[in-house]
Order: C-alpha cells, then structure tokens, then sequence
C-alpha cells in the first residue's frame, strides 16, 4: 500500500512564511516608539504622555504632553517635539533626551541596576520651560495658570532605588523667572528659585529673587513623600493685588498665606 505524501508549499506560503518571520525579527530588533510610550505613560500614571511617537523604542521622537492623570479633561503639551535615543550595554542603559523648544544640548542619562534595586546618574545640564506647560497637570495649577520661564539645571544628580525606597545625591535648582497669574493683575509677580539638595535627607527650599509676591520655604524629602511648609506675603504696596491669589494658594493667616504639602 503505497504512502501518501505531502504535498509541496506553495511559493505564495513561502513569501507568506517569511514576511511573518520578518515581522517578528524587526518587531523584536526595531521594537516601535509607541511602546515607550506606553511605559512611560502607565508609570506615571497617565500624567507624563508621548503623543504621536515616531521611530523605534531605540531611537524616535514624540510629543510631549502633561495631564491631570486618568479622567482629567486637562491637558498641556509642549511645542516642538522631544527626541530620545536608547543604548543598552553591559549591565547598564545610556540615554540621551533632547526637547528642541528647551534645550541647548541632549540631556544625558545612565540607569545601571544595584544590589536590590537602580541607579539613575543625570549629567550636568542647563534648560528651559514654559511655567504653561505645568497647567496640563490640573488643580491647581490650571487655577493659577502660571506664566513665566523655568529655568532648571542639575549637578552632579543622581537617584538610587534600594529595596523600594528612592534616595538623592547632587542638586536641582529651578528658578521660575517672571511669573504671573490669571489670579492678579500684577504682572510679573516676581522670580523664585527652589533648589532641592541630596543626602540622607534630601531638602528642598523655596525663597524669592525678586518681586512683590515673597515666597519662602523648607522641606523634607522622608520616606519617598515631601514635607513642606511654607509662605507666602505680599509687599505692602501690592496687598490688594495679590489678596485673591494669597487666598487660594495657602490657608490666610492675616497677611500671610501658609502653605503646607504632605
């Protein structure tokens, strides 16, 4: 009794067969954009997004967008687009971060793992962003609709994860120039600068450069929450023109507000 045999495939199954293969190869080499997109969006619970990512998760460019979170109709995204490439090495992962409308020169960025948890390094940089941009985040910063410039630069930064608790070395300093609000008539308000310093127990600080508005304050960066307390007056001339937004950015405590977070 003679065996039956298989028939031979076709070319069309061939061609088929390996597009299919293709497929997964570049899918697995050439990973898309929109999957950092993704990530990045569940890890900051939908308040960091990357619309219209392009590219690969290697090497793309997106735009980049603040919102409330989940079930916010608030949403800011900044001009021009945010460009990143990804280099993964030997027990570490390089990145390089370049937003045209703020920055001078790429950010660079070195995530290598530790013994139970991550290590972040940021490289020295300087940039600059529209306080605007922070409306996107919803109350109350889409109350104050904060306009000016936020000048940010970092030394010598770096962030480590151990066990699921965040520690910092280095500075941040941010100086939030010219700021006005929709809350006051008095434009600009006047220029602050917070800078946040690693440690044990890292501290951040708030205090007035310039302006009739004075800002200051002190906190605590404990147990992966920030304790602040502050304040914020207004220079006798300029009471009444800042009385309604000493209202609503603190609790009024005659011609102070007081400001608290955690």
């Amino acid at each position: 009794m003679a065996r039956a045999t298989s028939a031979p495939l076709s070319p069309w199954t061939w061609a088929l067969s390996g597009a299919v293969l293709g497929l997964v190869l570049a899918t697995v080499a050439y990973p898309p954009a929109r999957w950092l997109a993704q990530g990045l969006e569940a890890a900051s619970d939908g308040r960091l997004r990357m619309a219209d990512a392009q590219g690969t998760l290697w090497s793309g460019s997106a735009q980049l967008a603040l919102t409330g979170g989940p079930g916010s109709q608030d949403a800011s995204t900044l001009p021009g687009r945010l460009a990143w490439t990804l280099q993964p090495g030997w027990g570490r992962l390089q990145a390089s971060l370049f937003a045209d409308c703020c920055m001078q020169s790429p950010l660079a960025l070195d995530l290598s793992p530790r013994w139970g948890g991550l290590n972040l390094a940021v490289a020295d940089q300087q940039s600059q962003w529209p306080a605007l941009w922070l409306t996107g985040l919803g109350t109350p910063w889409n109350t104050l609709r904060a306009e000016g410039q936020l000048a940010v630069s970092t030394q010598a930064l770096q962030a480590r994860w151990v066990h699921g608790r965040l520690s910092l070395q280095g500075e941040l300093q941010l100086d939030a120039q010219g700021i006005a609000s929709r809350l006051s008539t008095l434009r600009p308000m006047g220029s602050y600068r917070f800078v946040l310093k690693g440690g044990d127990t890292p501290v951040l600080t708030l205090s007035t450069k310039n302006g009739s508005l004075q800002l200051s304050g002190r906190g605590q960066w404990t147990q992966g929450q920030l304790r602040f307390e502050g304040e914020a007056r207004a220079a006798p001339e300029r009471q009444d023109a800042l009385s309604n937004l000493l209202n609503i950015i603190g609790r009024r405590d005659g011609a102070r507000s007081i400001i608290t977070v955690g």
